[in-house]
């Protein structure tokens, strides 16, 4: 259960339209259950049952590090929790394997690196992913599907980086309806600045790892981003296109909420 549905719940008791102990058999066999605290031991991970309900947004599975029978579990786990997608991040190629087979309704992505498993939530506020090139799709792709699993409306415009300008100025009306913008861009990292010159959006940019030699693995677009003279451009770290997907999903639906 999340906050939304939470407050979904108690207008309902409050309206007079559910009983107050249907209610409290809802939060009875969810956040005020046997375990009121949210965490689960399972020995090799405590795995966090009620961040949706303190944040809007469950939690999520890191799966670097991690092997692909404790991705399947953890994912199993979230999702017998939650009545909304629990994501997973960063998975190799055998742990999507192991999560297609042992859990054949996830939704798995090769690009992103992803899977997640249960319904999306209805979606509020709106997010355009750019990307400045093909080779910046994966990190871009990881915070489209973050930011759907997180409960917005996601667009990617893709392969419209600064070598190009009259790609991206032929979609700059696509820029303009955003909530939030995540511009995801590797080699010099100029995009969001020229982005942030186009458009008064809240926006969010993301340095990838692509480029050659000189580029240090994503450095220089991050420093270049972090020293960007466009003003409004707030910045993540070097590919995290989880974190910036969190991100411009909360902008989003506060957004929304306000309209």
């Amino acid at each position: 259960m999340d906050r939304s549905r939470l407050v979904e719940l108690l207008e309902r008791v409050a309206a007079g339209t559910l009983p107050a102990d249907t209610a409290a058999e809802v939060l009875t066999a969810g956040p005020l259950g046997a375990d009121a605290t949210g965490v689960e031991d399972l020995g090799w991970a405590r795995p966090d049952l009620h961040r949706a309900l303190r944040t809007g947004d469950p939690e999520v599975v890191y799966g670097a590090g991690k092997t692909p029978e404790q991705v399947v579990a953890l994912l199993r786990r979230l999702a017998a929790a939650s009545d909304r997608a629990v994501l997973a991040t960063r998975l190799s190629e055998e742990s999507r394997e192991r999560v297609r087979r042992d859990l054949p309704a996830a939704v798995v992505d090769d690009v992103s690196a992803t899977a997640y498993v249960g319904e999306l939530p209805s979606a509020r506020g709106r997010v355009v992913i750019v990307a400045a090139g093909t080779s910046d799709l994966p990190v871009a792709t990881e915070a489209a599907v973050t930011a759907a699993v997180c409960g917005a409306e996601t667009e990617q415009v893709t392969d419209v980086g600064v070598a190009g300008l009259h790609r991206l100025l032929a979609n700059r009306a696509v820029l303009d309806s955003a909530d939030c913008l995540v511009v995801v861009a590797g080699m010099e990292g100029a995009l969001p600045s020229v982005v942030g010159g186009l458009v008064g959006v809240p926006m969010v940019a993301v340095p990838t790892s692509v480029g050659y030699g000189a580029s240090f693995g994503g450095l220089a677009a991050l420093l270049a981003m972090l020293n960007s003279c466009a003003p409004g451009v707030t910045v993540v770290n070097i590919d995290n296109g989880f974190g910036a997907g969190v991100f411009a999903a909360r902008v989003a639906r506060r957004a929304a909420a306000r309209t």
